[in-house]
């Protein structure tokens, strides 16, 4: 793993993680740090995936690049998705408990 594809990975985790914000509903409680270190977490395991499938072993490449943004978006996704979800009023007792 080279230097520029951790730098490419920190860039494109922040640049999701920061988007998210528009992704995520604002009345959902999400901490304004957890779509950020999920994107970057996620764009890091794209780079891993690609280097143990043998992609981008001499530089970043399209191929690896493409991976950390499908990883990245979808960890901001299932952030989205699955973080602080709001009570169901038809289920009393769902979700936080009072």
């Amino acid at each position: 793993m080279t230097t520029s594809s951790l730098v490419t990975a920190l860039v494109i985790g922040l640049v999701l993680g920061l988007s998210a914000r528009w992704i995520v509903p604002t009345r959902r409680d999400v901490p304004f740090w957890l779509p950020l270190a999920v994107a970057i977490g996620a764009a890091m395991s794209g780079t891993v995936v690609g280097r143990f499938a043998g992609i981008g072993t001499d530089g970043v490449t399209a191929t690896e690049v493409l991976l950390q943004v499908i990883f990245a978006a979808t960890g901001v996704v299932l952030v989205a998705i699955t973080a602080d979800r709001p009570q169901d009023s038809r289920y009393p007792g769902a979700g936080r408990p009072r």
